[in-house]
């Protein structure tokens, strides 16, 4: 795990994604491919989020409201 940097928190100009965002989105898309299509629930989507990028409980919640996963994956 590399250590967080300002530039993290800009938006990529391609999808205006942050890195953090990117790292949530694709490690969601990941469980839910190895869970065959089942939710993700939330304590499991943290632990492997947390493996590949420092982050708090209270940014996971804030990165899956803004991108409206909040409900919906089991969380």
């Amino acid at each position: 795990m590399r250590p967080r940097s300002p530039l993290d928190n800009l938006p990529d100009v391609r999808d205006g994604l942050t890195r953090p965002e990117r790292i949530v989105l694709v490690t969601l898309a990941e469980l839910q491919e190895e869970r065959r299509g089942r939710n993700v629930p939330t304590a499991m989507l943290y632990g492997r989020v947390v493996e590949r990028i420092d982050m708090s409980v209270d940014e996971l919640q804030r990165i899956l409201q803004r991108l409206g996963a909040a409900r919906g994956y089991g969380g």
